[in-house]
């Protein structure tokens, strides 16, 4: 059978990943980022909808999808995340293909003078999933908030790139500690075949192309981060004399534990598009506030919450024989809220009032107290 080379594909999923997430912020869906967090209002708009922070289920659901598919991922690929998708990995590994350019002599300085509009796009990029890109773009010499968070920002991943680099993989990074206590005898790791020791060149090729160091012939490592440089170092030289190379992936992808956690993940990531489909398009709220007014007055706050994509045009009323005082016609835009008060005065002496929220089809009644 033909040896993959192993690099190709993953250089190949590293720029794939880096163009997704530089791009992503800019992608709208329904007017609305398809992947941010707004910190004012606290919403996470999440490609097309929007989960508000009251929405406490909804964020546990999210919660329990995105656990059961990190330990899917984990259990079934081991450190496929920390050798092909992570960031660190990536910015580290593109720039160092970069620096490579120029040769090796000054390669580690090139690499780090490249490491510093890279990490600008990095800071910047970071921030856009929290405010959206052409708003962000534009405040960065305005808005000191802004400004202050992408020098912070801009220097904190420079330094972390640039000093710390893969040593961060190895010692500090706790997804690196919880893969090694999640992976069992079958977990897709990569393995120095000892068998063949007998015919192993000992040329030291693996332990030179190991970016964090680590000699695969010793044993499995936890350090190691699956990155398969050792696998096609090896190739180059065992390819010559017509032999598979010495470390290669060993484990078994499609196993009964595959089917039960992949099924489990599905139906996690089923449950929470169900929960989001289910959920109301508006969710109105009514309370009664507790202030000294004249007999037959009460006044009232309310919460209107627009989880569509579509501008709503809405009108409060309320029950027979009692007047609505203040504004009760609204706009809403498209996930956006709408929050104020309004006074309620009867012509009679009653317990309860209803209000009723109608407009573009939609009609919700929500009965409070009256004193």
């Amino acid at each position: 059978m033909k040896q993959i080379i192993w690099k190709r594909y993953r250089r190949t999923v590293e720029i794939l990943q880096a163009l997704l997430l530089t791009a992503l912020p800019f992608l709208r869906i329904n007017g609305q980022s398809a992947l941010r967090f707004d910190v004012g209002e606290l919403n996470l708009y999440f490609f097309g909808t929007v989960i508000r922070i009251g929405e406490f289920y909804l964020i546990l659901a999210a919660t329990l999808f995105l656990l059961l598919f990190i330990a899917m991922v984990t259990v079934i690929f081991g450190r496929i995340w920390c050798g092909w998708l992570c960031p660190q990995t990536v910015l580290l590994d593109l720039t160092e293909s970069l620096a490579s350019v120029f040769g090796r002599k000054h390669r580690n300085s090139i690499q780090k003078l490249i490491l510093v509009p890279v990490s600008a796009l990095v800071a910047m990029t970071m921030i856009w999933y929290f405010v959206p890109p052409f708003d962000a773009i534009r405040q960065l010499f305005s808005s000191p908030l802004i400004a202050g968070f992408f020098f912070v920002l801009w220097a904190t991943v420079w330094l972390e790139l640039a000093t710390l680099g893969r040593h961060f993989c190895t010692s500090i990074c706790p997804y690196a500690m919880m893969q090694n206590s999640l992976f069992d005898s079958e977990t897709l790791v990569i393995e120095y075949d000892k068998s063949r020791d007998a015919t192993c060149m000992k040329c030291d090729d693996c332990v030179r192309a190991c970016p964090v160091g680590i000699d695969i012939k010793q044993g499995l490592s936890n350090r190691c981060i699956a990155c398969t440089e050792c696998i096609d170092a090896c190739w180059k030289k065992s390819s010559k004399r017509g032999l598979p190379p010495f470390p290669n992936f060993r484990g078994k992808i499609l196993r009964p534990k595959f089917y039960l956690l992949g099924g489990i993940t599905v139906a996690s990531a089923l449950l929470l598009a169900l929960l989001i489909a289910m959920r109301p398009g508006v969710d109105f709220m009514v309370n009664r506030i507790q202030e000294p007014l004249p007999a037959g007055l009460n006044r009232y706050s309310y919460t209107i919450y627009n989880n569509s994509g579509k501008v709503l045009d809405l009108e409060l009323s309320t029950s027979e024989g009692v007047t609505v005082i203040g504004d009760h016609s609204l706009r809403i835009v498209p996930y956006g809220v709408a929050r104020g008060k309004l006074l309620l005065k009867a012509a009679s002496k009653r317990d309860q009032v209803t209000l009723t929220l109608e407009g573009n089809g939609i009609s919700i009644s929500k009965t409070t107290g009256f004193l």
